[in-house]
């Protein structure tokens, strides 16, 4: 396991990295990591994401340290491409989750070379009334410096009700570990979601691809998953009728999904 920093061109980058696989995967997280990075993470998204390891070297990648005002989620994926160029990956297979969906999408997009299988997990490849919703919401809480609103709203919105009721005594504690001194950075990254505009460019990405969606996602709806895999030519749709945005904690075969699909693409 490795919690490393990242250094390329003008940017720091914090990125962690676990197994020894023969062959590479690389995740990137959603609009948490405005609020925290990946940066000291390296044991628990281990023990996470242990199944992962057998066959895969794994890398978790942040956004990078000092955003600039107006950051794209095609920015990002430039930003992705030259990480993966530093440390010598020439091609990876790909998990995207909610906003590393969208800098996913771009990524398989202008570097098809560089992407063999790509997963994209309850993520847009444009705005919807939900996502705008969602995202103008807890940009507010975050405007009024209430961290706590900003953990409620956020919990209610990712998972499902009976995870919500069952663990709402948490988000207090939440609200405490994950307040960032400052939300500049959040604030950059969520500007960059609303103005997300990957959907035209779907046609052109040319990695195999599976989407996976919830139906009762309350952060950006299930109907944003259906919309990418429409329009990916081959891609493969896996929804949970059942589950939300955080389906990737909470769907307990998730992993198993993954991974199937995966290794199909290894073989």
């Amino acid at each position: 396991m490795k919690n490393g920093l990242l250094r390329f061109d003008d940017a720091e980058m914090d990125y962690i990295r676990f197994g020894h696989g023969p062959h590479t995967l690389i995740m990137l997280p959603g609009l948490g990591d405005g609020l925290t990075t990946v940066k000291g993470t390296a044991l628990p998204m281990a023990v996470m994401y242990r199944a992962y390891a057998r066959r895969y070297t794994v890398y978790v990648f942040s956004r990078r340290r000092n955003l600039p005002d107006g950051y794209t989620t095609r920015d990002m994926a430039r930003d992705q491409a030259r990480a993966m160029d530093t440390l010598g990956i020439s091609c990876a297979d790909v998990i995207g989750i909610s906003m590393g969906g969208m800098v996913a999408q771009h990524l398989a997009a202008d570097y098809p070379q560089k992407v063999r299988s790509l997963v994209l997990v309850v993520t847009s490849s444009r705005t919807n009334p939900q996502l705008v919703e969602s995202i103008t919401e807890w940009m507010d809480c975050a405007k009024r410096g209430d961290h706590r609103a900003l953990m409620e709203s956020n919990v209610r919105r990712m998972y499902t009700e009976a995870y919500y009721r069952k663990n709402r005594w948490l988000i207090p504690v939440m609200g405490v570990l994950t307040k960032p001194k400052s939300y500049n950075r959040f604030f950059i990254q969520a500007d960059a979601c609303l103005a997300h505009q990957a959907y035209d460019r779907l046609s052109g990405i040319r990695a195999r691809t599976l989407v996976i969606g919830g139906d009762k996602d309350l952060s950006l709806g299930g109907d944003a998953s259906r919309e990418i895999a429409a329009a990916i030519d081959g891609a493969r749709l896996h929804m949970y009728p059942q589950q939300g945005h955080a389906l990737y904690e909470e769907a307990k075969d998730f992993n198993q999904v993954v991974l199937s699909f995966l290794y199909d693409g290894l073989e």
